[in-house]
């Protein structure tokens, strides 16, 4: 077996870019997926989100990747803090 990161650090490029491109087309946001850093955060001064847009983001990832993110959840400000962070989520709790 050979150890190769290549192919981890592409994916989780790829699902950051995903995740982005899902963002912007959920919320009618005027941005490309590139111009989300994914280390800026979320709400306020970052990408300018409020609880409804991340309420419908919730919504979509948990549809397009089986997870099962709660409203009511303790862990809903890191998850949603940054794309990085939510990506993480994701690809530790996605089914699909």
């Amino acid at each position: 077996m050979q150890d190769n990161p290549k192919p981890t650090a592409t994916s989780t490029a790829d699902l950051q870019l995903e995740v982005a491109q899902l963002l912007i087309e959920s919320l009618n946001l005027e941005v490309s997926a590139d111009q989300i850093t994914p280390d800026a955060p979320l709400y306020g001064d970052g990408l300018g989100l409020d609880s409804i847009d991340v309420l419908e983001v919730a919504l979509v990832v948990s549809k397009r990747y089986g997870l099962q993110l709660r409203s009511d959840s303790a862990d809903n400000q890191h998850i949603f803090s940054s794309l990085r962070s939510l990506c993480d989520t994701i690809a530790a709790q996605r089914t699909c």
